[in-house]
């Protein structure tokens, strides 16, 4: 079987690695991949958004199975691209269709879908540039902390919570007025403050079967104790040591079974990764997100504790028939640890070199934002390298991870030395 894997980061890294570890796979190809992908598939200088380029290659290099890893390809349609050619139509499609995609692709989509299935999750409302005053007098009638969500995709970092209202209106009319997100900020979404600790729920559906992959907890924040500027991720933990066969249950029957029944309701075409981000509040789960892909650096915990073969998984999404696959989970914690260049997610330098790789031991390596420069691996991104540890505890777990990150080395690296700390 011919696979190609759309993406550049730790998450694409991840998939390709599971992917190449199938008897399955005859060719491998990663578009455009980074310095890890290329040892153990072919990358292809291809953008994830340039769906000619992809459908043409597909058709020259016999693909069999599209994995789309990135959001913006799939809210922008790629899958329908794909079935709009006849030629096309016979590759399978890993994501949703761009319907679907809105669920990512905008907030008040998602909210709708959620209180039309009654999916449990935080009361709110919507409000564009015209109406930014009635957004502003809105704030007036809720509690702090304040949360502002802009509309549409921006890059993880269009959520604000802010403590003052004032601050929150200043911010409200930034994003709407003076476009702070751009395109993404045409609308905000003002919601209720949900207190509690965050998770998230990994499920995989071919339109009308799903399987439930393994919960992960990822940290968000530049700083430890969780502080600072908003990340891609810093680091993460599966399974989640707070969710026990209860709340489990509480998250299937009111959140899972809902969402995907759901997108039968309202004829939205998914097969693909369904990413549900939650908020545990006392003992009850509320929806914070959905994403329509899966999550990154939650990847490089849910992904290396899945015994099953990936090929076999993707083409049962493919063929619907996922309520065949019988699937197997490690015992093991897995914990990652994401190394970042120094400035995040701030300004940062590119074309570092990394030393170091090649002394780990005990530990998976991920490559997230590298390259390869004249053979040697150089920083290509904010976010680095993500190290995976496997252990009966999480804590064992970090503290591999910990140790194998000391081997490491490149101008201004850095990374949270507290991932876990809440638990």
């Amino acid at each position: 079987m011919n696979i190609l894997v759309l993406g550049s980061g730790g998450r694409e890294h991840t998939l390709t690695w599971k992917l190449a570890q199938s008897s399955r796979i005859t060719k491998l190809f990663v578009a455009p991949g980074n310095a890890g992908t290329a040892r153990i598939a072919e990358n292809v200088a291809i953008n994830v958004n340039d769906f000619e380029a992809i459908g043409a290659f597909s058709l020259e290099n016999s693909i069999d199975i599209v994995v789309v890893g990135p959001e913006d390809p799939l809210v922008k349609g790629i899958h329908d691209y794909f079935l709009s050619n006849e030629k096309l139509q016979g590759i399978h499609v890993i994501g949703p269709q761009q319907q679907a995609a809105a669920l990512e692709g905008s907030k008040e989509f998602a909210k709708e879908f959620m209180m039309r299935h009654d999916i449990p999750t935080a009361a709110y409302q919507s409000f564009t540039k015209e109406t930014v005053e009635a957004g502003c007098d809105f704030l007036t009638t809720l509690k702090p902390p304040y949360v502002l969500k802009a509309d549409g995709l921006a890059a993880g970092k269009g959520v604000l919570i802010i403590n003052e209202l004032k601050e929150a209106q200043d911010a409200l009319r930034e994003m709407l007025v003076e476009a702070k997100f751009g395109e993404a900020s045409t609308k905000v979404v003002i919601e209720e403050f949900l207190d509690g600790i965050e998770l998230s729920c990994f499920v995989l559906t071919d339109g009308k079967n799903y399987i439930t992959l393994p919960t992960a907890k990822d940290y968000k924040r530049i700083g430890e104790g969780d502080t600072g500027l908003n990340t891609g991720g810093m680091g993460a933990v599966s399974p989640v040591p707070f969710v026990d066969t209860e709340f489990m249950e509480k998250i299937e029957t009111r959140i899972i079974k809902p969402t995907i029944d759901g997108f039968q309701k309202d004829d939205l075409p998914y097969k693909g990764f369904v990413f549900i981000g939650l908020i545990k509040v006392g003992n009850d789960p509320y929806v914070i997100e959905y994403n329509v892909r899966m999550g990154d650096p939650e990847t490089e915990v849910v992904i290396p504790r899945l015994e099953n073969d990936l090929v076999e998984i993707f083409e049962a999404v493919g063929n619907q028939t996922l309520n065949k696959i019988d699937l197997q989970i490690k015992k093991e914690a897995a914990t990652t640890i994401m190394v970042v260049s120094g400035g995040y997610p701030e300004a940062y330098e590119k074309g570092k070199e990394i030393t170091g790789i090649e002394n780990i031991e005990d530990s998976l390596v991920f490559h997230a934002g590298t390259k390869l420069d004249n053979e040697k691996v150089v920083t290509n991104g904010g976010r680095v390298i993500a190290v995976t540890s496997y252990a009966n505890s999480y804590e064992e777990a970090i503290k591999k991870s910990y140790q194998n990150i000391q081997k490491l080395h490149f101008d201004k690296m850095y990374y949270r030395k507290d991932i876990g700390f809440d638990l």
